[in-house]
């Protein structure tokens, strides 16, 4: 598969009438993930309200796989964009699984997810690639992503926020009929009415709505905080977790 640099889509063709920013949708993202990982471990007291804690929480994955797909179209190296979220799958996976107490080769984090999805947008979008050959690239990544938090879920957010980058209607039906039937409602059948907090993934679309795409200011220190934060803040909570013998 061929990847090919981009060339920054011209503003003009990217803005919307909202008024949040790509940088301010990565603080929104962070801060649901901190919350959400914290609480998951942390938080203590009726059950009922420590599922409904978890609704901030539902926020952070859309919103990532969004930024992922607008990130696709704006950068001027795909390659090193790539690299760069695969580096960090590497990098995040230790502290996920060590954090969470998983087994170390039956899951990774949802880093691992953003690279898969970049790679299915990737294979998709190749102008010269056979239909049934971008199906199976785009199949793989979904079975590749399997162990993943959010797995073949944000696979395909991605996907399809990219595909329709112009178009924030079908963007957004994408994005509710495959969260909807590939998350909420499977959940909702295998654990019972107390995962009904995975509802909480919709409260991006009004969030996205607000997006006027823009970058906003440009900052290394966001650029790189963004795929820093993630082992950074969950080597903390493992330190804090060890500390607390939680």
């Amino acid at each position: 598969m061929c990847v090919q640099e981009r060339v920054a889509v011209s503003p003009q063709v990217l803005e919307r009438g909202g008024f949040l920013t790509s940088n301010t949708l990565k603080v929104i993202a962070v801060a649901a993930m901190f919350f959400d990982h914290f609480c998951s471990v942390f938080a203590v007291g009726d059950p009922v309200f420590l599922e409904w804690l978890r609704v901030p929480g539902r926020l952070a994955a859309p919103l990532m796989c969004y930024l992922i797909a607008e990130g696709y179209w704006h950068t001027h190296d795909l390659k090193k964009y790539m690299g760069r979220l695969f580096l960090f799958a590497v990098l995040s996976h230790f502290p996920y699984v060590l954090y969470y107490h998983l087994t170390w080769w039956k899951a990774t984090s949802v880093i691992w997810t953003l690279f898969l999805g970049l790679l299915a947008l990737t294979a998709a979008r190749q102008p010269h690639m056979p239909f049934p050959l971008k199906l199976a690239a785009v199949g793989g990544c979904c079975l590749l992503s399997y162990p993943a938090d959010w797995n073949y879920v944000g696979v395909l957010w991605i996907l399809y926020f990219g595909l329709y980058h112009r178009s924030f209607g079908r963007q957004m039906a994408s994005f509710a009929l495959i969260g909807l039937f590939l998350h909420v409602l499977p959940n909702l059948f295998h654990f019972g009415w107390e995962h009904l907090y995975q509802c909480g993934i919709f409260l991006a679309i009004p969030l996205l709505a607000c997006y006027n795409g823009r970058r906003g200011r440009r900052s290394r220190v966001i650029k790189w905080g963004f795929y820093l934060f993630y082992p950074l803040h969950l080597l903390l909570l493992l330190g804090l977790r060890v500390i607390t013998g939680v």
